[in-house]
């Protein structure tokens, strides 16, 4: 299924199960919600003397979520490119 484009002298042929811009999808919006919830996580826990001083969440845990959340965004858009590529080559 393909939708074709007029602009002027040229044209675009598009396929209708084209991938979207990395920024432009859910799981991009939810990756970016993620981190954020993870860098206020870790900015707000451990930081009162309930603690006995000591940071239950600090940076380096932080940055060890916000690494395996980019992994995880990473892994589902090569799956994302990958399952379109293979549906293409079928039709």
């Amino acid at each position: 299924m393909t939708a074709q484009t007029h602009t002027g002298n040229s044209s675009t042929v598009r396929n209708a199960n084209d991938i979207k811009i990395s920024t432009r999808t859910l799981e991009f919006a939810v990756y970016a919600a993620a981190v954020i919830a993870t860098i206020i996580t870790a900015a707000v826990v451990g930081d009162n003397a309930s603690e006995n001083g000591v940071d239950v969440f600090n940076a380096n845990d932080a940055m060890q979520y916000i690494t395996w959340l980019t992994v995880g965004l990473m892994i589902a858009r090569g799956l994302a490119k990958a399952g379109n590529r293979a549906h293409n080559n079928h039709g």
